[in-house]
């Protein structure tokens, strides 16, 4: 079969080939001519017009309310224009070597670092690199955009090559160090020169030099009034390494500078409300938009904070401080203020005086880490209430060594040494026996808390801690069983954010400082929205909240008028001092507020030996009594009550195993007719240490068949049976199991209630009223007999003859035909009840 298609000749292809190509060329010679013309009329920025146009799209931060400016990043733009043989040379060679060391090399821009951020911003489908070569930097500063599109980058480019034709290199390092942003309202290396260090720039040492070239990149964060001096120490030896590496400085002056202890200037005050704050959102703004939108992308912030509160706050700490430092030797504190049920932050102290230089005032101490001493104990109590632990589980407070390196009585076995040991005291130095964890944990105990987070495991316990919303604890293999008694290091922030769960009944509401961020143009950037996580189950925070709000079970420790308690609110609230004196904290909540406080020493030196209730809580309790003037009492919803199917030894029996019940007025075994009420549990005397009928990983199951299989039971066991030898047990242990059972309740026994003058068939009249004449026959005197109608309590009466008056129609869901119950109850419990019929007239 032949094809009826023709075949196109070799030369007609060919000349359609041409077409395109020319076409393309064609193209690509309009393109390429407009894009020459496009740059040719891009014209050089006059950089006299910088600093007008930093002020006009400067960012502003205000208070939740919107109304009071509490910063604006250039209201005092401060910077220094000086020539370049007034800039120091170590400036110089540093800068180059951490910003663009080929800068000596390239015309403006650097085609392999564009070519690789073009990749990077391929994949990433942002545009995240810049691949910026210092001639860029200059030429960015002084456009001032901070949008990142292709258009502007390409002008940046086309900028940098013609800006290299007209200046020379140290023209345009100069100005670029005239220029650069190190921190604030900081401009220019002079002025950073003399703010951070009062010398000239060209007569920094090169340590400073090497700081100075490590700000511009990111001067919020890097900034040494900031909470992230040591990521600032890390970029400054990457600039001295680097400077080593291209030959700028000898082996000797690198070491040198190394070492060489730096000291920066306080922080120039002014023009800031709630610095600590502000520098926190700051940071914050910076990391979420940059550095440069934040410096110049005019910015309107509206934050969480406070200011009523923070003043008051801020007043309250600087008063308190100055008596502590006299009283404790704690020269500095911090406080923080939540909104449990959202997350925001109201108030944030983070030091006695931001501006106050003796005392590193600009160290925002609530962002630190810290170790919380026994205020960590709450979280390692709430794991445990969640492995089936309760309030009432009880634990025995005794000389207890917890390493199995050393014998029952501290002493170490084989090649261990006495630091092996572990055997924790009390901040008294006493020991209480048996304690229920309520009053453990309400008491502070020290050995009760050990022994729950060995219950409970450690993982667990970080676990439960990291629901809470605490970051810090992260490398576990540094932590063991001191982590209950504050091993680890967390700071105020995380610590009064992780209460605050407590609080808002088990949900987590992240911490924010943000309510909305609009640019320049009043776009919305960023807006508050709640994102409430329920981490913990209900009945765990009504647990430990019932136990920190109870002041008759702190009272042993802190008496019955402390610094804690407040008559007219309920405050659930925990305290926690180091062993070495090094902070004192605390943390208390309500429904609505938590607010956290330390105290202490910024560099760790120790205070006085004194607990946190007498260093801090003072200061804590000044603060929420101003503000409890304004906030109503708000009572913690209530934990339900701890079930009593559970067995003994979780319930706080520590004294026997086996249970039974008896009739509290007979003595005698319970059966299925006592009542409920005259029920009493009573076990067989078997005293043993926890571990004797829990096993840790199963606490709800079966008492472990081979106790001593837990390397602590030995531990834990010959200390308390050493107690209780001492001191014996209860005497309401002391029982034997009763051989008859409960024989004065039983239906036979019940009272018999007749009705006889009244008639079940007969209908009263609505209006008419109606005496009922019950007669009552026991075998026990009788305690009461009640009247119902329709299943609503009437009325009782105790005393006999028993006579019910009413009229049908005054009771309120009468209706024609309606039930009557009378029952009967005499003085041991027995109960029987009678139910007839009674009809009305129409209603």
């Amino acid at each position: 079969m032949q094809s009826h298609h023709k075949k196109i000749p070799i030369k007609g292809k060919r000349h359609t080939f041409q077409l395109i190509i020319v076409g393309m060329l064609a193209l690509g010679i309009v393109f390429v001519s407009a894009f020459f013309i496009w740059a040719a009329t891009i014209k050089i920025p006059d950089f006299s017009l910088l600093e007008t146009r930093k002020v006009s799209e400067s960012t502003k931060i205000y208070d939740r309310t919107g109304k009071i400016l509490l910063y604006d990043v250039h209201k005092d733009v401060r910077r220094s224009v000086v020539s370049s043989e007034a800039i120091s040379t170590y400036i110089k060679n540093a800068t180059i070597a951490i910003e663009d060391d080929q800068f000596y090399q390239h015309h403006g821009i650097k085609p392999t670092a564009i070519l690789r951020a073009i990749w990077v911003n391929l994949k990433t489908g942002q545009y995240s690199q810049g691949g910026s070569t210092i001639t860029q930097q200059v030429i960015k500063n002084s456009l001032l955009s901070s949008e990142k599109t292709v258009t502007r980058k390409l002008k940046e480019w086309i900028l940098a090559l013609k800006l290299e034709r007209v200046m020379t290199k140290d023209e345009i390092l100069t100005l670029y160090l005239n220029e650069a942003p190190y921190g604030g309202s900081i401009y220019g290396s002079e002025e950073a020169s003399m703010s951070f260090f009062a010398v000239h720039a060209k007569d920094v040492s090169l340590a400073q030099a090497a700081y100075l070239a490590a700000l511009p990149q990111a001067p919020t964060l890097y900034s040494p009034y900031g909470s992230h001096k040591d990521q600032l120490e890390v970029r400054k030896t990457a600039v001295l390494k680097k400077m080593l590496v291209l030959g700028s400085i000898s082996t000797d002056e690198y070491t040198k500078a190394l070492h060489e202890e730096v000291k920066f200037l306080p922080q120039i005050a002014g023009g800031i409300r709630a610095p600590h704050f502000v520098m926190f959102i700051k940071e914050q703004l910076a990391e979420q938009y940059g550095e440069d939108m934040l410096d110049n992308g005019g910015l309107n912030v509206i934050t969480t904070i406070d200011m009523d509160m923070q003043a008051q706050a801020e007043a309250i700490v600087k008063k308190n401080v100055a008596i502590n430092e006299k009283a404790f030797n704690a020269s500095n504190a911090a406080l923080v203020v939540i909104d449990p049920k959202t997350g925001q932050i109201l108030t944030m102290v983070g030091s006695r005086d931001y501006f106050d230089v003796k005392h590193d005032g600009n160290f925002n101490i609530a962002l630190a880490k810290r170790q919380p001493g026994s205020s960590f104990k709450p979280f390692v109590y709430g794991a445990g209430f969640e492995k089936g632990y309760t309030p009432d589980t009880t634990l025995f407070d005794v000389p207890t060594n917890f390493s199995t390196r050393c014998d029952v009585d501290g002493n170490p076995i084989g090649n261990a040494t006495k630091e092996n040991c572990y055997m924790p005291v009390n901040y008294d130095g006493n020991f209480r026996g048996p304690m229920s964890v309520r009053n453990a944990l309400a008491q502070s105990v020290n050995v009760p808390a050990v022994k729950m987070l060995y219950l409970v495991g450690l993982d667990s316990a970080i676990d439960f801690a990291e629901r809470l919303g605490i970051t810090t604890l992260v490398d576990k293999a540094r932590y063991g069983l001191t982590l209950v008694l504050g091993g680890g290091e967390v700071s105020l922030l995380d610590m009064t954010s992780a209460y605050s769960v407590f609080a808002n009944d088990g949900k987590r509401n992240p911490y924010e400082g943000l309510l909305k961020v609009e640019d320049k143009d009043g776009t919305t950037l960023y807006e508050y929205t709640q994102h409430d996580t329920s981490v913990i189950a209900p009945q765990i925070a009504r647990q430990i909240s019932d136990i920190l709000s109870d002041n008759v079970a702190r009272t042993p420790e802190f008496g019955a008028d402390s610094a804690l308690n407040f008559n007219d609110h309920h405050v659930a609230v925990k305290t926690g001092t180091t062993n070495n004196y090094r902070d004192a904290w605390i943390i208390g909540y309500t429904p609505s507020l938590a607010v956290g406080a330390w105290a202490g020493n910024n560099d760790n030196t120790p205070m006085q030996k004194k607990i946190a209730g007498f260093i801090v809580a003072p200061m804590w309790k000044e603060f929420l009594t101003e503000v409890f003037k304004k906030v109503p009492d708000e009572p913690f919803p209530q934990p339900e009550p701890v079930s009593p199917t559970l067995k003994p030894a979780l319930r706080g029996v520590w004294y026997g195993g086996e249970a039974y019940n008896v009739d509290k007025l007979s003595g005698k075994l319970a059966t299925a007719f006592t009542p409920q009420e005259n029920i009493e549990q009573r076990v067989i005397p078997n005293p043993h240490e926890i571990l004797f009928w829990v096993d840790k990983n199963n606490p709800t199951g079966p008492a472990p068949t081979n106790p001593g299989n837990d390397p602590q039971f030995t531990l834990w066991e010959i200390p308390a049976l050493r107690w209780i030898g001492e001191h014996g047990i209860p005497v309401s242990a002391f029982s034997a199991i009763p051989t008859s059972a409960d024989d004065i309740h039983n239906p036979s026994l019940a009272p018999i209630i007749t009705l006889p003058t009244f008639s079940t068939s007969t209908i009263y009249d609505k209006n008419q009223k109606l005496l009922l004449t019950p007669q009552v026959t026991s075998n026990f005197p009788i305690t009461h007999i009640d009247l119902f109608v329709n299943g609503v309590f009437m009325s009782s009466l105790t005393n006999s003859p028993y006579e019910f008056s009413f009229i049908p129609n005054d009771i309120q869901n009468i209706s024609e035909t309606n039930e009557l119950r009378i029952t009967a109850t005499d003085n041991v419990g027995n109960k029987s009840e009678v139910t007839t019929q009674l009809l009305v007239t129409p209603i």
